[in-house]
C-alpha cells in the first residue's frame, strides 16, 4: 500500500478567498478585504501602495468570495462526496475579532465557525485549521502598524487562546500562519505592513517576522495546555530553488535562495535562529528585537509537524535576478526543461518529490501537503461540463511524485489537500478566470454570476483516487 490507512485527503481554501459576507455577523474589515483586484493589487499587496480603505473606482473580490458563509454546508456536502477525510480551511480574524484588540471575541463569529466544524464532524471530515491565512485587521493596522509592532503578539495570543478553547475537541489540527516566508514578498499581505519613506522595508519586515515567529510559539505552547491533543504546525510556500547551471556561482545563489524559504521554519523547528540568518541581519545592519522570554517560549514550543504549499518552483542565475515587475514568489530565469502554467508558472511534479525530500531531510517532522493544484482557465461545455484533463493530468503526475516520496525514499507525510477544490478567488492575482476546483462556481473576474455550483470532470477523478487511497490515478 503506497500510504498509511489515516493518510489524510482533501483539500484547501482561505477564508478571505471564499468567504465573502465581508459585513455580516459581526465581522470587522481586515487587510484582505481591501485588496483590489486588478494592475494595482500587487503593489497593494506589497506595501508599496497604501490603501487601508474602499476607495472608489477599484473591485475588492474578497467582499463576495464565492459566498461560502451562506454556502458552507452544499460546498462541505461537495467535499464529503468525494470522500474527503480532511478540509483545510481558516478563521477570518475579524469575525472572532472584529478589531483585534477587544477585551472579549464576537459571538456570532465564533458560532458561525462551530457550525462550519459540526458540519464537518458529521461527515466525519477532520478540519485542519490555519489561525492567520493572511488575515490582520485593518484596526491594527492603523492602529498599531500591523506586524511590525510588539503588541501584535498579545493580540494573537488573545485570538489563539479563544480558539483553542472554544473549539477543544472539534479542531484537532492548527497552522499558525499560512505560507509565513511570503511576508517578505507580499509585506502587506503577509503581515499587514505599509512601507513608509526612509523606512528600511528589510528592517521593518523583519521585525515582524521575528514577532510572528514569537507569536507562533506562544500559539504551541497555549495550543497543547488547553489541549495536549491539539498537533500544531507551521506552514510555508515551498519549492525547492535550482541553479540555471552547474557553476558554482549559480550554485550558490540556489542555496542562498532556499535558505531564504527555510529561515522562518528553521526557527519554528530548531527554536533558535541559525547562524546564516544571524550574519545576514549582521550584514544589514538588523538586530532581532528580543525582549524578555523570547528565547525561551522559541525554544521550549517548538512545532509539531512542518507543513507546506507546493506549485511550482524557481530557477536562479548569479548573473539574473528577479524580475521585479512580476513581483512573484516564482519569478527568477527560465527553465528550458519544463513547461509552464497558464500563469507561467513552471510545472515540475519531480520538483515536489525533491522538495518533500529537502524538507525531511532537514527537518525530521511529520509533513503535510497542504496547497498543491493548478490554476487555469476552464471552459463551461454547451451541457454544462467542465472536462479538465490538464488538471487531472497536473495532479496525477504531482501524487505520483508524493507516493514516491513516501514509498522508495521514506518520507513521513501526514496528509494532502489540494487547492483549491472549490473555485475561488486568486490570492495573487484576484481573478476568479484562475480556477483551482473540482467544483466550477459561476463568477467571472468582476464578480457577475449565479454561484452555481457544478462537478467538473476532475471531480469524479480525485473522488476515486480518495476511494482508492491513491492507488488508482487513472
Amino acid at each position: 500500500m503506497a500510504f498509511p490507512e489515516n493518510f489524510l485527503w482533501g483539500g484547501a481554501t482561505a477564508a478571505n478567498q471564499c468567504e465573502g459576507a465581508y459585513e455580516e455577523g459581526g465581522r470587522g474589515p481586515a487587510n484582505v478585504d481591501v485588496i483590489p483586484g486588478g494592475p494595482q493589487r500587487r503593489f497593494v499587496t506589497g506595501g508599496r501602495r497604501i490603501m487601508l480603505d474602499f476607495e472608489d473606482g477599484y473591485y475588492y473580490p474578497a467582499k463576495k468570495g464565492i459566498d461560502m458563509y451562506h454556502r458552507f454546508r452544499e460546498d462541505i456536502r461537495l467535499f464529503a462526496e468525494m470522500g474527503f477525510s480532511v478540509y483545510r480551511m481558516s478563521i477570518a480574524w475579524t469575525r472572532i475579532y472584529p478589531k483585534g484588540d477587544e477585551a472579549q471575541p464576537n459571538r456570532e463569529g465564533i458560532e458561525f465557525y462551530r457550525e462550519l466544524f459540526m458540519e464537518c464532524r458529521k461527515y466525519n471530515i477532520e478540519p485542519l485549521v490555519t489561525i492567520t491565512h493572511f488575515d490582520c485587521p485593518i484596526h491594527l493596522i492603523k492602529e498599531y502598524g500591523g506586524w511590525r509592532s510588539r503588541r501584535m503578539i498579545g493580540f494573537y495570543k488573545n485570538l489563539v487562546t479563544t480558539l483553542f478553547t472554544e473549539f477543544k475537541g472539534l479542531v484537532h489540527y492548527w497552522l499558525t500562519f499560512n505560507e509565513i516566508n511570503v511576508l517578505y514578498h507580499f509585506p502587506f499581505m503577509g503581515a499587514g505592513i505599509c512601507f513608509h519613506d526612509g523606512e528600511d522595508p528589510y528592517k521593518v519586515t523583519s521585525a515582524a517576522a521575528h514577532h510572528e515567529l514569537v507569536a507562533s510559539a506562544w500559539a504551541v505552547k497555549i495550543g497543547h495546555e488547553i489541549d495536549p491533543e491539539n498537533r500544531i504546525g507551521c506552514m510555508m510556500a515551498a519549492g525547492t530553488v535550482y541553479p540555471a547551471s552547474c557553476r558554482p556561482e549559480d550554485m550558490l545563489k540556489a542555496q542562498e535562495e532556499n535558505r531564504k524559504n527555510y529561515r522562518l521554519i528553521d526557527v519554528q523547528v530548531f527554536g533558535e535562529y541559525p547562524s546564516y540568518m544571524q550574519k545576514e541581519y549582521e550584514r544589514n545592519g538588523f538586530s532581532i528585537p528580543w525582549q524578555e522570554n523570547d528565547r525561551e517560549i522559541l525554544k521550549n514550543h517548538t512545532v509539531d509537524f512542518v507543513s507546506f504549499s507546493y506549485y511550482s518552483n524557481r530557477t536562479v542565475s548569479a548573473e539574473e535576478g528577479p524580475d521585479p515587475e512580476k513581483n512573484s514568489f516564482f519569478s527568477g530565469t527560465r527553465n528550458p526543461y519544463l513547461k509552464a502554467s497558464d500563469w507561467g508558472w513552471a510545472v515540475d511534479p519531480l520538483g515536489l518529490r525533491l522538495t518533500l525530500n529537502d524538507l525531511y531531510d532537514r527537518y525530521r517532522l511529520p509533513l503535510f501537503i497542504v496547497e498543491n493544484g493548478l490554476g487555469a482557465y476552464d471552459r463551461v461545455e454547451e451541457d454544462g461540463s467542465v472536462n479538465d484533463d490538464y488538471r487531472i493530468d497536473y495532479l496525477r503526475s504531482h501524487i505520483k511524485a508524493m507516493r514516491d516520496a513516501v514509498t522508495l525514499d521514506g518520507v513521513d507525510l501526514m496528509g494532502y489537500t489540494t487547492w483549491g477544490p472549490i473555485d475561488l478567488v486568486s490570492a495573487s492575482t484576484g481573478e476568479m478566470s484562475k480556477r483551482y476546483g473540482f467544483i466550477y462556481v459561476d463568477l467571472d473576474d468582476q464578480g457577475q454570476g449565479t454561484m452555481e455550483r457544478t462537478r467538473k470532470k476532475s471531480f469524479f477523478w480525485y473522488q476515486k483516487v480518495i476511494r482508492t487511497n491513491g492507488e488508482d490515478l487513472d
